[in-house]
Formats: structure tokens, sequence, C-alpha cells
């Protein structure tokens, strides 16, 4: 049996007169992987991410925070510790999530109705859910 390249296989390699070799480094480039999409796997992501919704508080809620609210408010002198629980909406998307900070209250901004923290962290009392003095 005859092989179809017996008349080539021992001869030498090509070097082209006219072009320079391509580098190792560009060589390689020619097989990187090509994204055709870019920026598709980042948008599935986003969609697929979950948010929450904004729950409506009912009025014991509503009466237990307006009551916890007011005892900080008596105490703001002492810049008091408190965890608050709220919702933040989503830059993206619709929904937000709900974050949970510790820190001392600074004052109240009864104009914006929001509570600031001695850390710089503004949050708007219409977005409370949770409201506790450590």
């Amino acid at each position: 049996m005859s092989d179809n390249y017996d008349d080539i296989i021992n001869l030498p390699h090509h070097v082209s007169t006219k072009h320079l070799p391509m580098s190792m480094y560009d060589r390689a480039s020619q097989f990187a992987p090509y994204a055709a999409l870019t920026g598709y796997g980042d948008e599935v992501k986003e969609t697929a991410r979950l948010t929450d919704n904004w729950i409506d508080l009912d009025g014991d809620i509503k009466a237990y925070l307006d009551e916890a609210l007011q005892n900080i408010v008596k105490k703001i002198v002492e810049k008091p510790e408190i965890t608050v629980t709220y919702f933040v909406k989503d830059s993206k998307k619709e929904g937000g999530e709900y974050v949970s900070v510790v820190g001392k209250l600074r004052r109240i901004d009864e104009v914006n109705q929001q509570l600031i923290l001695e850390n710089g962290k503004i949050i708007n009392i219409q977005s409370i859910i949770d409201l506790v003095e450590n």
C-alpha cells in the first residue's frame, strides 16, 4: 500500500520571502474564542437575578414603627444605636431588596423624611419595615 504523501513528506518547511513570520502571540490569538454576542451573558445573568417586592405594611405594623420612631426621637441627644430594616429599590429592574443596617442615629431630617446615621447612611422613613433600638 502506497502512502499518498510520500512525495512531500520530507520536504523542508516553506518560509515566505515576502512576509515576516507571525509572532507566537499573533498565531495563538487566531484560535481564540469569538464572542459574537458581547454582553449577552451579562444580560442573561441580570435577567436571572431575583429581586424582592415591596411589602405594603398594615396599620398595626405602621403604628409599631411610629411608636418605635417616637421613642428613638426622645433619645436623639444620646445618639442611640439602632437596627433598621428597609427597602432599597433596584436600579436596573422592578423590585429591590430588604437591607438591615446597624448604626448610631445622628439626626432625623423631618423635611425629607430621612434617618441619618453617624456612618453617613441615609434611610428614607417610608421604606422602613423594622426599627429596633439596640
